[in-house]
């Protein structure tokens, strides 16, 4: 009869993606790229936000990842404009992970200093959770949203480095508690900034390529 022997095996299992994440971030400070996380539910204006971010860019060659379950709509638009821009497709999963922004470089040219942007899956949930090799996590909400949202999804606004509310030209139309969405924000991240942008009217997105900006890799 052979003896049982019980193990207690304990291992994160996101090491593996941190470790590949940590390998992404070193290869492109190197490239002096500063790479962003744009996270936010589906609508929120992902794309509309990059679009209007870019164009204020002064010292900064953009780059932009696109993340999607399907379809190449938003890359197709933004390559018709001169972004070099590079598809994801996760065919049903809900977040881009470090794997598959370490295959995705090696496919793009990074010939100047500048931003990459890399547009996550609309999810408020599981993209919060896995590092994909970022400098700056960049969460966009809206208006039109809600003023819960830092309630019912806490971890996002913990860990973001920048908040956009987008859609603020629908501010008085809409039943948006600014005081409340605050208070939310604050007792998860108490010194992140937060800017009122309009994806429709580009109020705003020139104070936050600013501050991007500022942060890109000298």
């Amino acid at each position: 009869m052979h003896d049982i022997v019980k193990l207690d095996l304990k291992a994160n299992i996101h090491d593996e993606n941190d470790h590949i994440a940590q390998h992404v971030k070193e290869h492109m400070t190197e490239d002096n790229v500063l790479v962003i996380n744009v996270m936010g539910a589906p609508g929120v204006g992902k794309t509309t936000t990059l679009k209007n971010i870019i164009q204020h860019l002064k010292d900064s060659k953009p780059y932009v990842i696109e993340g999607d379950i399907e379809s190449d709509i938003d890359t197709q638009d933004l390559q018709n404009l001169g972004i070099a821009t590079h598809q994801i497709n996760t065919f049903g999963a809900c977040h881009l992970d470090a794997p598959m922004i370490h295959e995705a470089i090696h496919h793009m040219d990074f010939d100047q200093k500048g931003i990459l942007f890399i547009e996550n899956i609309g999810n408020l949930v599981c993209p919060a959770e896995f590092s994909i090799g970022e400098h700056v996590k960049m969460l966009i909400t809206t208006a039109t949203d809600g003023s819960d949202k830092p309630y019912k999804y806490p971890l996002a606004f913990e860990k973001a480095d920048i908040i956009l509310i987008n859609k603020c030209d629908l501010l008085p139309y809409v039943d948006f508690d600014e005081e409340f969405f605050m208070k939310g924000v604050r007792a998860q991240n108490k010194e992140v900034p937060i800017f009122k942008v309009s994806g429709r009217t580009g109020e705003g997105y020139e104070a936050v390529a600013q501050w991007l900006e500022s942060r890109t890799l000298k």
